[in-house]
């Protein structure tokens, strides 16, 4: 009997015998309108998986081609899409093409990441900078990989970026993100280029693609933590025919409907249209979710140098609450993977709508104006038992507190910006500035029960909360929080060019942001309730965010880079004063470089980075008169942390159809400088939350040609290292329940295959194969488990 191996590489001399066979040759080249030939224009025919790449001189080859009829299509960012029909007669055919390409404003330029072929540039055109000449570590994820991966949730995507993780589940409701030590929060999180609410669970059908830019954002976005930002970039109207219907099924009675269609509706106007429906149980008793999201978008060519983009989309959310399995002190209950403790009725809904506009115009061949526009309007509900923290004692006794929620929030967003190229002598510059506002307003209601305290089970005896048939106990508003909050910011950033070899990139934002609460006593009239208002002092913070970096390019395929840059964090509390706290600034250095090997097929990335925050809020050691202080709420900015790291991608597509990717991140963040006294951290500790090590790897293959063509394989495995949940220790702490929790470090694996003929695919996966079992810890009220091993299948015809 042959070995494994032997009967692989029997396999392979079996594919390559039958691609020999095909020696047809298809040719050509791309121009645009002046005749100038047009690099990494993708090729790419109807019905089959063989694509190309052009040149610098505008040419692509594509060998091995069976004789018959094939319709080929040409696409490049910022030029329109162009079909050409081919016809191959017999297998020493040579058919030679010539394609020209139009331009056009809407789109972004292009640049090139990790040698992969087309991407748009960062956060809907408002850098405009090619990556390679970016300093700063950046990943893209395509349409492509979110295709090949099946993926579902926002956090399948993120497996792909390299130190990005999921730090907590927040009792099923959202996922937060994490990296280099710091919370990517709600203004870390951007879609289309407008800040974007995270308190829901983000759909995936609409995204062309998602970009990570981590390091410091400040200088484009204003107020962002300094790990990074995630911007999620919707697909777009094209004016080709075009589109796809799927479903999907899988475990725990999982199934999802998605239709994406697109097309021209005149010369002048193309639309598109993407829509979903999900439905599923859960791996988690009684737990289940219901989903709709449509995702409608217009574009208009009004003039030769002006298009108007519209878009819209709106999700409905129908979940159920899950605080997971929680924790006694420092270890998280042993309990079964499905086992649900919180009460059967518990239900919760997401409703988060947006409307956009984008205008661009193409001033001349150099300058370009955009106008973006965003109204976007989130509210969140939920009711049922909440926070599962059982007895200290560890006999399993669990008093289930109930708990309602309700939030809305409304962002409306307004940004201006100018992108022009121009020469001082010999020296070239690429210039961005631009403006940007935003206005959010938001409400949290508080509500009170007649008794707070639903019941009390035993965790370790299901008898005692299995058969819970109550209902919701009445409950009624007694508190509201209207916060408004307003943003502007206003910067400059220029990339400039000494040589081809030698670029500085310098820039400066200056940031103002004002902030408003009022709380209100509910009552039964509006009269009495304004005068029950208690106003909180106006939060008001301004701040510059300088950025400069060096970029050295020794070769078109190197680029060495060293920047500098800061960002600031409003602070909550007060001063010994009773004013408020002025904005943490933290600083942040970064060195890195970027190298392609083998003509584009193999490239790597490697990043180091220290971020300081000299000046973190910590609670004060002493009152204004002197005396010690004891609330938690009184601070001085006296504190330190420093997060510093490495980043590691390489990326590798050694041939036609496969691609390999590598990543590996060191952390290490930690308080650097406390008071010592108590109520403060622990000098030294590591930060919650926050593994020292993560990794990655992932590959997928795609048969091109001979008897396995069109069939697929792939497969992700991600780590993420030991790490802390709960609360940090703090001196002197007497509570019990607010405490580090140690979680072990775990690796989950996923595979897949797949198989595409004429315009029918199929894609299978089999996720977390080893049937891994580990937690995502939000504070320690919130300890979900990570998801068992799980099938899913995916049916997919394009037009």
């Amino acid at each position: 009997m042959k070995s494994p191996i032997q009967l692989l590489f029997a396999v392979l001399l079996f594919t390559l015998q039958i691609n020999a066979q095909s020696s047809a040759t298809i040719k050509g080249k791309v121009v645009s309108l002046n005749n100038a030939p047009i690099e990494k224009v993708s090729v790419s025919a109807k019905n089959t998986s063989f694509n190309s790449v052009t040149n610098a001189n505008g040419e692509f080859v594509i060998n091995n081609v069976k004789p018959g009829k094939y319709n080929l299509v040409f696409s490049h960012v910022g030029y329109t899409s162009s079909t050409s029909h081919v016809n191959v007669k017999d297998e020493n055919d040579v058919v030679v093409v010539e394609i020209t390409l139009e331009e056009i404003s809407n789109e972004l330029n292009e640049v090139v990441v990790s040698g992969s072929v087309i991407k748009k540039t960062m956060a809907n055109g408002k850098s405009g900078i090619k990556v390679l000449d970016l300093p700063q570590s950046v990943q893209i994820i395509d349409n492509k990989v979110l295709e090949q991966q099946q993926t579902i949730r926002l956090s399948d995507v993120i497996k792909n970026v390299n130190g990005v993780y999921v730090g907590s589940a927040r009792g099923g409701a959202q996922e937060s993100f994490w990296s280099r030590g710091y919370d990517m929060g709600p203004n870390n999180m951007f879609k289309n280029g407008f800040r974007f609410n995270g308190g829901s669970m983000p759909e995936v059908a609409s995204l062309e693609q998602v970009e990570a830019l981590k390091g410091s954002s400040a200088l484009l976005f204003g107020n962002v933590a300094p790990g990074g930002i995630i911007n999620m970039v919707t697909k777009t109207p094209q004016f080709n025919h075009g589109g796809s219907v799927s479903f999907q099924a899988g475990s725990y009675a999982y199934y999802k409907p998605t239709v994406d269609v697109y097309g021209p509706l005149s010369k002048t106007i193309a639309y598109r249209f993407v829509g979903s429906y999900e439905n599923s149980e859960n791996f988690r008793d009684v737990v289940t979710r219901e989903r709709i999201y449509v995702n409608p978008s217009v574009l208009f060519k009004a003039t030769k140098k002006t298009t108007v983009l519209l878009q819209a989309d709106y999700l409905k959310d129908n979940w159920t609450p899950d605080f997971g399995t929680g924790a006694i002190g420092k270890k998280i209950i042993d309990l079964p993977r499905n086992t649900y403790l919180g009460a059967k009725w518990s239900n919760g809904l997401t409703t988060q709508a947006s409307v956009s506009g984008q205008v661009v115009h193409k001033i001349n061949n150099n300058w370009k104006f955009s106008s973006n526009s965003s109204v976007q309007d989130y509210t969140r509900k939920s009711e049922g038992t909440e926070r599962i923290q059982p007895n200290v004692n560890g006999s399993g006794s669990l008093n289930r507190i109930l708990g309602k929620n309700y939030n809305t929030e409304m962002i409306a967003g307004q940004q201006f910006n100018i992108q022009g190229i121009f020469n001082t002598g010999s020296i070239k510059h690429q210039l961005s500035t631009g403006v940007d506002t935003d206005f959010t307003f938001a409400e949290t209601y508080t509500y009170t029960f007649a008794n707070s305290t639903y019941d009390q089970i035993n965790i370790y005896d299901p008898a005692t909360y299995e058969n819970d048939v109550k209902t919701m106990p009445q409950s009624k508003v007694s508190k509201i929080v209207r916060t408004e909050t307003t943003r502007f910011g206003a910067y400059a950033q220029d990339l400039i060019s000494f040589t081809e070899k030698i670029k500085v990139l310098a820039g400066i934002r200056w940031s103002w942001q004002e902030s408003d609460a009022s709380n209100y006593t509910a009552t039964s009239t509006i009269a009495a309730e304004d005068a029950a208002r208690v106003k909180d002092p106006r939060r008001l913070d301004r701040a510059f965010s300088p950025k400069v970096g060096l970029v050295y390019q020794p070769t078109k395929s190197t680029s060495l880079f060293a920047s500098y840059a800061n960002s600031f964090t409003p602070n909550s509390g007060f001063d010994i004063n009773n004013s408020t706290l002025e904005a943490s600034i933290i600083d942040q250095y970064e060195l890195g470089a970027k190298k392609e090997f083998l003509g584009g097929k193999l490239s790597t990335n490697v990043t180091l980075y220290q971020i300081i925050n000299s000046n973190f809020a910590q609670m004060a050691q002493f009152k204004a008169d002197g005396t010690p202080n004891t609330n938690t709420n009184v601070k001085t900015l006296s504190g330190e942390t420093t997060s510093k790291g490495v980043e590691v991608d390489v990326n590798v597509k050694p041939i036609e159809g496969l691609s390999v990717l590598v990543g590996y991140s060191y952390n290490d963040m930690r308080y650097t400088k406390t008071t010592g006294t108590t109520g403060s951290f622990y000098e030294g500790h590591r930060l919650v939350r926050t593994p020292a090590h993560t990794g990655n790897v992932s590959f997928f293959y795609t048969v091109q040609n001979g008897f396995l063509k069109g069939f697929s394989l792939g497969s992700i495995a991600n780590y993420i290292g030991d790490r802390l949940g709960g609360w940090n220790d703090t001196v002197g702490q007497t509570d019990p329940t607010r405490t580090t929790i140690p979680v072990k470090a775990y690796t989950t694996i996923d595979v897949s295959a797949g198989y595409t003929w004429k315009q029918i695919s199929l894609l299978c996966k089999l996720s977390n194969i080893t049937n891994e079992l580990n937690y995502t810890v939000h504070e320690n009220y919130s300890v979900n488990p990570i998801a068992p091993r799980q099938v899913m299948g995916t049916i997919k015809y394009k037009f």
